[in-house]
């Protein structure tokens, strides 16, 4: 790739100006009130591909988001690279804990700051930049297709079916994604394997209407400790899933892979220190790095109900809610564990209640072999530009739409990510390092020149 370093020195000014108008986009999927903002970032995405080089680039409706496909086919024989990214953005509560406007991007510590700086509009945006680079300097070596959706962070809720209508304008040979992280700063790593995803938001009911807690408290039940109690029942005192039937279809990881991911670099009390807590907690037998890649999880996402208000309103609700999710390994149906969460939440609910419980999406967990040919061309990228070969690693997180790709197109997916750890995806304070910017940049023509070789 002749001139990529001094490509990048020259522009990288301009590369963060183009970044920063992206970032300032309040794209956020799950705020109905922003819906106009994700027609602008379709938009502007439109924009970024034309600007880079693509041939045509487009905004199509669903039901919900716009989605963005754009793409250059430079000789139908020769191997087609489709990137798949998300223009939206989680919500950014609790603002009162951002240092700055999280719309606002800046550079600081030679971090980006800003919701999306990672997750995932920056490492998308080097994409669009590895890009251009290969167009404008003739060295672009394959057909190259971009699909951009609006809705990863609410479960790709309408991508399946746009997939399905457009199978023949999606046909690729292999989906390159940069929506995961690496292990740490000049550790390189490839996520082989992500978990599933069930989430659910439950409603406990109980008085017609809330009551003085002082006239009525010890006589009616109260939802919240009633809801708080019925989630205690859902793991045991080893870290154990309690729903029935929950671990009937989990594959167990050999002895022999275990060790291979126990190679991978990990300091569990720096891991600690960086989370500010004293103990670590999971299922028992296993490690921190096997509990969030190899094993499901259940979490409550959020809890309220009552009077959340500033001062004192001494108040028994009528109702209580909370939003819950479970990360899923290959094979665990993510319908069928939704299924068997409602019917045993539901079971446990006692009569002094009436508990609903509604499933919001889910995605199946996804595994890549590490034989195939682009997941070796990745592996030569990273090496190529950080001098030491990526760590295989399974990821704790979830893409939903990647299983859905493998089911509906035939295709697999190599996720070639960038991020840190401390990159607070999700989080107050979500950064980029400058760094993990430019060398993605750099990493990226790479996977295609050592993918078409190995095609050839």
């Amino acid at each position: 790739m002749e001139g990529l370093k001094t490509y990048i020195s020259e522009n990288k000014q301009r590369f963060l100006n183009e970044l920063f108008e992206l970032l300032r986009i309040q794209s956020i999927s799950s705020i109905e009130s922003h819906k106009p903002d994700m027609y602008r970032a379709a938009e502007k995405w439109t924009k970024i591909l034309l600007d880079a080089g693509a041939d045509k680039a487009e905004v199509f409706e669903t039901e919900g988001n716009p989605i963005v496909f754009g793409e250059k086919i430079i000789d139908e024989k020769l191997p087609t690279v489709m990137v798949y990214a998300h223009m939206d953005v989680m919500p950014v509560d609790p603002i009162d804990l951002w240092n700055s406007d999280p719309f606002e991007p800046l550079v600081k510590d030679g971090k980006i700051f800003g919701r999306g700086a990672d997750d995932d509009k920056g490492q998308s945006f080097m994409h669009a930049k590895a890009f251009e680079f290969m167009v404008r300097t003739n060295q672009l070596p394959c057909n190259v297709k971009f699909l951009i959706e609006g809705e990863e962070e609410v479960g790709s809720v309408h991508l399946p079916k746009f997939c399905e209508e457009h199978k023949d304008m999606l046909q690729s040979d292999v989906i390159l994604v940069s929506d995961t992280s690496m292990i740490a700063p000049g550790i390189p790593s490839i996520t082989t394997g992500l978990r599933g995803l069930a989430y659910w938001e439950v409603e406990v009911t109980g008085p017609n209407r809330d009551l003085h807690s002082g006239i009525f408290g010890g006589a009616v039940a109260n939802p919240i400790n009633v809801l708080c109690n019925m989630i205690s029942q859902m793991t045991d005192e080893k870290g154990k899933i309690t729903i029935p039937g929950f671990y009937d279809d989990v594959i167990e990881v050999t002895e022999e892979e275990r060790k291979k991911m126990a190679q991978a670099p990990f300091d569990e009390e720096g891991y600690k220190t960086a989370l500010n807590v004293k103990e670590l907690k999971g299922e028992d037998g296993y490690t921190t790095n096997e509990r969030t890649g190899i094993r499901p999880s259940f979490d409550v996402c959020g809890i309220w109900g009552g009077y959340t208000g500033e001062g004192a309103k001494t108040v028994l609700p009528s109702k209580a809610y909370a939003k819950i999710s479970s990360r899923l390994v290959p094979n665990q149906d993510h319908e069928k564990i939704a299924d068997l969460f409602k019917l045993h939440f539901e079971s446990i609910a006692p009569a002094s209640v009436n508990v609903n419980v509604k499933s919001l999406h889910g995605g199946q967990g996804y595994v890549c072999p590490i034989d195939l040919p682009a997941y070796q061309a990745a592996e030569k990228a990273y090496e190529k530009v950080f001098n030491r070969k990526p760590v295989p690693v399974r990821s704790g997180g979830s893409i939903p739409i990647i299983s859905t790709f493998e089911e509906i197109l035939g295709v697999k997916s190599i996720l070639m990510g960038f991020g840190l750890e401390s990159d607070a995806i999700h989080s107050p304070n979500e950064n980029f390092p400058l760094e993990q910017f430019y060398t993605g940049i750099e990493a990226i023509p790479y996977f295609y020149k050592y993918y078409v070789e190995s095609n050839i």
